[in-house]
């Protein structure tokens, strides 16, 4: 990544105004991409506003006082990305990080009990034919077959897996781009597409739309395992 990053070139997911300053932070390598993620510094000064601007934000996070997924993390570039925690102790507070109806990234408050939702993107074998799942936050985990790609599983503070969410048809989903971002839905179908054409999901709630695989992501069974929308 380029260690400047213009407003105007900026992502649009990320909430800021383009045409106020000409440069805004850039993004150290982590484990979101610039296109997936929120440099930590733009979160505690635009979407926190806990900050007036950047030296503010850089005083705040360099003291140690924002943690991620239960991480201290002072380093203002580093990327903050979908369905992270990001908790202040001092002030007791969390939240959790979801895209709006406008596909730009929002802090959605929660409590202390919060924990991680992570999407299964893929899995590999490593070593001694150990199952290894790659999780949508570039973080793996080493667990049995039965988790397939696409499912949501829910990690606690130890990073184990405490509950596993399948995707399949009559589960809720919360939709992470397109036109429906932001809607939550119960799955109606799972549409298989031939060759290299992405699968297609039909969703339903006050009414019935359609939106790619790579869209969706598994919340729970009957009830959202996250706050409401």
């Amino acid at each position: 990544m380029g260690r400047h990053q213009k407003r105007v070139a900026a992502p649009t997911s990320w909430p800021i105004t383009r045409k106020t300053h000409h440069w805004v932070v850039g993004a150290n390598a982590g484990p979101h991409s610039k296109e997936t993620g929120i440099p930590l510094l733009v979160v505690v000064r635009d979407l926190l506003k806990m900050a007036n601007n950047s030296k503010e934000a850089k005083s705040i996070i360099n003291e140690g006082n924002i943690y991620v997924d239960g991480v201290k993390r002072p380093d203002y570039k580093h990327m903050v990305g979908l369905f992270d925690i990001v908790s202040i102790p001092a002030t007791n507070d969390y939240y959790r990080v979801l895209l709006d109806s406008k596909n730009r990234f929002k802090l959605y408050k929660d409590d202390a009990s919060a924990q991680k939702l992570c999407r299964i993107n893929n899995k590999t074998i490593v070593k001694k034919g150990a199952v290894q799942l790659n999780l949508h936050d570039g973080s793996n985990i080493i667990a049995s077959n039965d988790y397939m790609t696409f499912d949501t599983v829910i990690l606690g503070q130890d990073r184990k897996i405490v509950k596993h969410i399948s995707y399949k048809p009559g589960n809720l989903a919360l939709i992470v781009g397109g036109e429906h971002s932001g809607e939550i839905g119960k799955i109606k179908q799972i549409r298989k597409v031939r060759g290299s054409g992405t699968n297609m999901v039909a969703i339903s709630n006050e009414q019935e739309f359609e939106t790619i695989e790579n869209y969706v992501f598994v919340i729970g069974e009957s009830t959202p395992e996250i706050r409401v929308i």
